[in-house]
């Protein structure tokens, strides 16, 4: 064996052992993950604390994260600041989420008497279900496994991956209990792509202003003069101002190339009747998928009700 073949062998076999160990946890379910789930479910006015020391924090950063970000209050803290003043941030109303691959995490341990006086409920996380941290917890999420991927069986490897993969199926489960939806989603995520085509509607994209419209009787010069103007690569035909169709820069060149005598051509001769329309409130993810789905670049906005432009909305725009 080559030594490239030593090295795709190596990151195969630990694709292979993680994912054994991460099937193998749907068995370990129990119902205190049930119960784990209807602990933050009503906690109503509380947050999530998820505290863990090392890879476990790293990983508890994530989960926390991931549970902000659909719906579930929640922050991480450091187990050895908590210690030095950070419990403060913990209210009685809070649930205390405690990850520890061996259960007997010092820095974590410490803060158990801390939790149980102040009365939180107390989840763990953990692959030692004889643990001093299991002990002294209301719900024991297992995820032990028999297998680290690291040769040495030293490096947190298969239990960080496991650990992963419980707060997500943590954080999916209290997504469904709650019915939350991607405009919940995107009202965590304002920043970021997702957010704006979620939380956007059309009237904030389209342009209103300075719309290039012509009418059945407009000759073929003042067609190119006003789609020269109004810079959307379009027109919009109007009769008795509502819609009846649009010319584009493709319908154009389509006409170039059938018609020998374009500029004695009348307007409908060359336009594309009944074009694609949204209206102004409609949301911007569903106008993009109009577009994306019909292979074109533009919409026309119409009022509700009629067939009245007010205004063009395009893809490159989004």
């Amino acid at each position: 064996m080559n030594t490239n073949e030593k090295i795709l062998a190596a990151g195969k076999r630990v694709f292979k052992i993680e994912a054994e160990e991460i099937a193998a946890l749907s068995d370990k379910l129990t119902d205190d993950f049930a119960g784990a789930v209807q602990a933050i479910l009503d906690c109503n006015n509380g947050k999530v604390i998820v505290c863990g020391m090392g890879k476990s924090g790293h990983i508890g950063k994530k989960i926390a994260a991931t549970l902000a970000s659909t719906g579930t209050p929640s922050f991480f803290m450091h187990p050895a600041e908590a210690f030095h003043g950070d419990l403060g941030m913990i209210t009685k109303d809070d649930i205390f989420i405690g990850i520890s691959n061996s259960g007997e995490t010092e820095e974590l341990i410490r803060l158990i008497p801390a939790v149980k006086r102040n009365g939180n409920k107390f989840i763990s996380i953990c692959g030692r279900a004889e643990s001093t941290l299991v002990r002294n917890s209301d719900f024991f999420l297992d995820i032990s496994v028999s297998k680290e991927a690291c040769p040495l069986e030293l490096a947190p490897t298969s239990s960080t991956t496991a650990t992963l993969a419980m707060g997500d199926a943590l954080a999916v489960a209290l997504m469904e209990e709650r019915n939350f939806k991607p405009e919940n989603f995107a009202m965590f995520h304002p920043g970021g792509s997702l957010g704006r085509k979620l939380l956007t509607r059309v009237k904030d994209v389209m342009r209103s202003e300075s719309l290039p419209f012509v009418t059945p009787d407009t000759t073929f010069q003042d067609l190119i003069l006003k789609m020269s103007e109004g810079k959307l690569g379009l027109a919009m035909v109007v009769e008795d101002e509502q819609l009846i169709g649009i010319i584009t820069d493709g319908d154009l060149r389509r006409a170039w190339q059938k018609y020998q005598q374009l500029f004695d051509k009348k307007i409908e001769d060359i336009m594309t009747r009944d074009p694609k329309t949204v209206t102004a409130d409609m949301m911007l993810a569903e106008a993009e998928k109009m577009l994306i789905d019909n292979k074109i670049t533009s919409l026309v906005v119409v009022e509700n009700g009629n067939k009245k432009p007010v205004g063009v909305m395009q893809l490159y725009a989004i």
